[in-house]
């Protein structure tokens, strides 16, 4: 079978916000260095509503927001405050330790506004785990793009079709998001590693194996081709597999758990640096 695992996406309720989850899941913690991937809306919010996520921390690895509509105030411990549009990169790499927030910037909560996304998280290897901090920026004209017949991509991070993305990430990594025409093909090259392609909307297939809206496909080992038989928008995720196995408690990421536990109690203690210009926070 040309597709070795689905993984639905799972309703949670942030708050008057649902995402859908599709990692983690049991039984397959990460695709490449995927550990978490989270589906935002899509939503509409009236005008005087939000998203509101107050500070809180991270360790152990590296967050990308992609936006298809809407925008998103990010704030961190570091001083960094900007606001992400659709088809730029956030990348905040957390390391040892870095606290942010995310909050609908003061226009569009003032106007209502349409929200669509997708968050995800990569595993840092475990030399790299522990480096400094940093947040990297990249506005959407720096981002490199392959157009094929009735394929147009985005190459998030790592490199696909002889395109490399800015985005330097210290481990193999494939992301990117791929709009497709109806009949459009496109190779997934099986020196990619472990592949994920998730539907955000459309009708696609891998092999002639249909894809299931709103869950990842996770390939089978080998080279596979993704075929569009509709209009569709997909995520392309995956990379070279982590060596070790990655454990994850609440916002943590760490092949070990004393080092979880130790970043826990820091937060409890307040030994995480502070958000400038931010008074709340999440309680663990």
């Amino acid at each position: 079978m040309p597709i070795a695992a689905t993984i639905p996406g799972r309703t949670r309720d942030l708050g008057g916000f649902s995402v859908a989850r599709v990692l983690p899941f049991p039984g397959r913690r990460a695709v490449g260095p995927f550990v978490f991937f989270d589906e935002m809306g899509p939503a509409d919010f009236a005008a005087g509503a939000g998203i509101d996520v107050r500070p809180h921390p991270h360790i152990g690895l590296a967050t990308i927001t992609w936006l298809f509509a809407g925008a998103l105030g990010h704030r961190d411990s570091l001083g960094n405050d900007l606001v992400i549009q659709p088809g730029a990169v956030n990348w905040m790499t957390a390391g040892r330790g870095i606290v942010h927030s995310e909050r609908t910037p003061p226009a569009e909560r003032a106007a209502g506004h349409h929200m669509h996304g997708i968050q995800a998280w990569v595993a840092l290897p475990v030399d790299a785990a522990e480096c400094d901090p940093a947040f990297d920026h990249y506005p959407a004209d720096a981002m490199p793009r392959h157009t094929a017949a009735g394929v147009a991509a985005v190459v998030i991070a790592g490199a696909m079709w002889g395109l490399s993305s800015p985005v330097r990430f210290p481990h193999p990594i494939v992301y990117a998001e791929v709009q497709m025409a109806a009949g459009a093909r496109l190779a997934l090259p099986a020196e990619w590693g472990e592949r994920g392609v998730y539907l955000v909307d459309g009708i696609a297939e891998i092999d002639g194996e249909s894809v299931a809206p709103g869950s990842l496909a996770i390939t089978a080992d080998g080279p596979a081709e993704l075929q569009a038989t509709a209009a569709s928008r997909l995520m392309l995720l995956g990379g070279a597999p982590l060596p070790e196995a990655r454990h994850i408690e609440w916002n943590f990421v760490s092949q070990d758990p004393a080092r979880i536990a130790q970043a826990v109690q820091d937060w409890r203690d307040g030994r995480f640096p502070a958000v400038p210009g931010e008074t709340e926070f999440i309680p663990y």
